[in-house]
């Protein structure tokens, strides 16, 4: 099924704009959308099991998303990721699953531990949701309920700055250190709060998430107040490119200011 209508998104290509003046990020900021059961795919959204004949998991969609400037719809056909179809609530749980077995020996060293990490995981409920669908900002056919965008700290930095700026106070993050697609779209959602996002393994692994980099996630709600967050800390001097202290006069070596004066000498 095709969506037919088109909503209002001008909005999210104004943020876009902004984080390309002000944020600078080296991929493109995304947009995230949970799709109801019987909601239709949005137009132009790729479903890969059916457009490229793969199965693709959802950190690896964000990835390519980000990368590639596709929009995708994944469900649990593609999510091949135990950790992220359960999360997600493609498939339901199971007991060994809430045992913690996936985490146990990779993540945790005994079963109480095992299993405290993954009662602590993000989740959506069972059938809550039938597909994740992933974008870029300025290319969007659908209302995204998250917005997503990767950078080194000094650019996530320019986000928090800017998601505090009418608001004050903190951004309070929670991370596992493990199923960065769940901090990223069901933290976010379930809190409705901006969050700050460490990458995980399989982020790296198979989203290509660099060491360099870290994620920054509010609610699509949010987008205007980010935009006005970013333009007035840029006029209170908060920058990126962070301007660094270079205008002092430099301390040249004994020897280079020895040369110097016999030079200045020999003009006179």
């Amino acid at each position: 099924m095709v969506a037919t209508a088109m909503p209002d998104l001008d909005v999210f290509r104004i943020l876009d704009e902004a984080l390309s003046r002000y944020v600078r990020p080296d991929t493109f900021p995304l947009g995230i959308r949970m799709l109801a059961p019987g909601e239709p795919v949005p137009e132009g959204v790729r479903i890969p099991s059916r457009d490229v004949g793969e199965r693709w998991i959802v950190c690896q969609s964000i990835g390519i998303a980000r990368r590639y400037g596709w929009s995708i719809a994944v469900g649990k056909e593609e999510v091949i990721c135990p950790l992220a179809s359960v999360s997600f609530g493609f498939r339901p749980s199971s007991p060994r699953y809430d045992a913690g077995e996936a985490a146990l020996g990779m993540y945790c060293s005994g079963t109480e531990a095992a299993a405290a990490l993954e009662a602590a995981t993000w989740r959506f409920e069972t059938g809550r949701f039938e597909r994740l669908c992933v974008g870029p900002l300025a290319r969007l056919t659908f209302e995204p309920h998250v917005v997503a965008v990767y950078g080194n700290s000094a650019q996530v930095m320019r986000l928090v700055n800017a998601a505090l700026q009418a608001r004050g106070g903190r951004i309070e993050s929670s991370s596992g250190g493990r199923l960065d697609c769940a901090e990223i779209v069901i933290q976010t959602m379930q809190t409705g709060e901006p969050k700050v996002v460490l990458p995980c393994n399989g982020d790296r692994i198979f989203g290509m998430a660099q060491d360099s980099e870290m994620a920054f996630a509010f609610p699509a709600d949010r987008a205007g107040e980010i935009v006005t967050g970013l333009e007035a800390t840029h006029r209170g001097g908060v920058r990126f490119p962070i301007p660094v202290a270079m205008r002092s006069t430099v301390t040249m070596p004994p020897k280079y200011q020895e040369l110097l004066a016999s030079l200045d000498g020999a003009d006179s």
